[in-house]
């Protein structure tokens, strides 16, 4: 909830706020994380997956972008790697629900000065919740014959779990700390107390070696975990647009991560209170740094003595591993445009692409969802000959630089049409 300017006394953002309150971080790391979603990575990963003799390996050199594709895409399913090494791909849904979180001190508080009742606000909190969910069961029904009952899209599992989030808001410190003890712990119980049969079929589940733990981590390996055993159930009871009974999950997701996904929100409101808070930047900052330390530090120690660290089914070890690194991401964001930025205004007009998205993120996650094929060919279509008149005709060609100037020309006009729906001072909000 941030503004693309410098915050002076009497200043208004372009939804007429008052920008002396608002903190440019906030909508700019929003910004970014949708940003890379619309964009898909902006095509990195898929760039990568060309052939070592694409001619564009004679431009590119075939090994560094095998590297850097590395932190494109999501595992096959242990998340940590080399220690404190996590792809920013799997960071992407930790960081858009912590953000969820964080502003959640800041959207209440404006209710509260606005003299909304709590009930008033209780029902905007539900009904915010049910939308969520409702956009993304939209969300998984594309393609399907019918309605598709599936959950784990991070729009649904957002919606799941923030009615809770909003209700812990209120409570103090020592209610939310063991809360969110709670949630980790119990979820950690739930799915120790499961073992698969020692018959089980993982290759009908599509398991195999690499998401599959022996020993003592058997419990958390994909499709042959307690959460998958409460889809099995539970999705049946829908209709499934698909036509046939509920099976497996490709990539394992579960819908029950909305309940460890509660914490990830959890350490994004903590986050939000703090920076709320009237303590001095610096101690807001170093807060953020040695919240974020200590997140990774249980994490890592979590991940050698309780569970593995997986993104998929978020076990609680993912939430603090991944809850360090966004911390992190927040407390840059924030130094750079809040501290720094109010010093060197440059810094923040720097940030301006980054808010206007951040203001219409909910726009913009959907026009990433539904719009990116048909604009594609739209850009082929009618700019395709221009394009290649002024970058050579390589840029569009699959085997060279289309991969990445697809995706990239594609969030250009999300951006215009996000730019001009802060211009016309238009913001989708649930």
């Amino acid at each position: 909830m941030a503004t693309a300017y410098p915050p002076q006394t009497t200043r208004t953002d372009a939804a007429g706020r008052d920008e002396s309150k608002r903190l440019v971080s906030l909508d700019a790391y929003r910004g970014f994380i949708m940003a890379m979603l619309a964009a898909s990575g902006f095509g990195i990963a898929r760039l990568a997956q060309l052939s070592e003799d694409k001619p564009v390996w004679g431009a590119l050199d075939y090994d560094t972008w095998q590297q850097i594709a590395i932190y494109f895409e999501h595992p096959p399913w242990l998340s940590q790697f080399d220690l404190l090494s996590v792809t920013f791909w799997d960071l992407i849904q930790p960081a858009f629900m912590f953000m969820v979180g964080v502003a959640m001190p800041y959207s209440y508080a404006k209710r509260n000065q606005s003299g909304h009742s709590k009930l008033r606000q209780f029902g905007h909190a539900a009904w915010r919740a049910l939308v969520l969910v409702l956009m993304g069961v939209f969300l998984a029904s594309q393609n399907t014959a019918g309605t598709n009952w599936a959950f784990t899209n991070v729009l649904a599992q957002i919606g799941l779990g923030y009615l809770f989030l909003y209700l812990l808001l209120p409570q103090r410190p020592v209610v939310q700390i063991g809360a969110f003890v709670l949630i980790l712990v119990g979820y950690w119980i739930f799915f120790e107390s499961y073992s698969p049969p020692t018959d089980y079929d993982y290759a009908a589940v599509k398991a195999d070696t690499e998401t599959v733990f022996a020993g003592r981590f058997d419990s958390w390996s994909k499709n042959a975990n307690a959460g998958y055993n409460v889809d099995r159930w539970l999705l049946n009871q829908f209709p499934q647009g698909k036509g046939e009974p509920f099976r497996f999950n490709g990539g394992g997701y579960v819908t029950l991560n909305f309940i460890p996904s509660i914490a990830t929100m959890m350490l994004g409101m903590f986050c939000g209170l703090l920076l709320r808070s009237d303590r001095q930047w610096w101690y807001k900052v170093g807060v953020l740094l040695a919240g974020g330390a200590i997140c990774v530090a249980l994490g890592l120690t979590a991940g050698w003595l309780a569970c593995p660290i997986v993104k998929r089914i978020w076990t609680p070890s993912w939430v603090l591993f991944s809850g360090g690194w966004v911390i992190w991401m927040l407390a840059a964001f924030y130094f750079v445009l809040d501290v720094v930025g109010k010093k060197i205004p440059p810094l923040r007009w720097l940030a301006f692409p980054l808010v206007v998205v951040g203001m219409n993120s909910i726009a913009i996650y959907m026009m990433g969802q539904l719009l990116r094929p048909w604009t594609i060919r739209a850009i082929h279509t009618h700019f395709g000959q221009l394009i290649e008149f002024v970058a050579g005709p390589s840029i569009l060609a699959d085997d060279m630089y289309c991969r990445i100037a697809d995706p990239t020309l594609t969030f250009l006009v999300f951006w215009l049409i996000a730019f001009w729906m802060y211009r016309q001072k238009f913001f989708v909000r649930v």
